[in-house]
């Protein structure tokens, strides 16, 4: 399984950080390609939570991709999945999951992202459409 992680560290308390990272309705602010959050449906403290980010192509077209937060823990870890099952993504990816763990640091806060992704059929073999 493909995996790829990223550490930073990021001038901003970590509750600052937490509340950016466990709200989906931020993530075009920091997340690649993100133009808008579409039908959240926030449970407290982030699990359990779900929605719709529309993400840009390369050809400037809008593409839904759907999440659910798996796992959270207030301050320190939030980790979501996309929904493969019955969706384009179903061609090429098995499953994709990003994990965030976010650490304080003499009021800063080191981030970590770590991004798992299972891919399906000649995706495998280094599908355009995965770079």
């Amino acid at each position: 399984m493909p995996r790829v992680s990223r550490k930073r560290l990021i001038a901003a308390p970590r509750d600052r950080v937490w509340e950016l990272v466990s709200d989906p309705h931020h993530l075009p602010r920091w997340w690649p390609r993100a133009v808008r959050v579409e039908d959240v449906h926030q449970a407290s403290g982030g699990r359990r939570s779900r929605w719709t980010t529309v993400l840009e192509t390369q050809r400037g077209r809008g593409v839904r991709a759907d999440y659910r937060c798996t796992s959270a823990a207030a301050g320190e870890r939030y980790l979501w999945e996309q929904d493969i099952e019955g969706t384009p993504f179903e061609k090429i990816l098995r499953s994709a999951a990003l994990d965030i763990h976010l650490q304080g640091r003499n009021g800063s806060t080191v981030v970590t992202l770590a991004g798992s992704e299972r891919l399906r059929g000649l995706s495998r073999l280094g599908s355009p459409m995965m770079r």
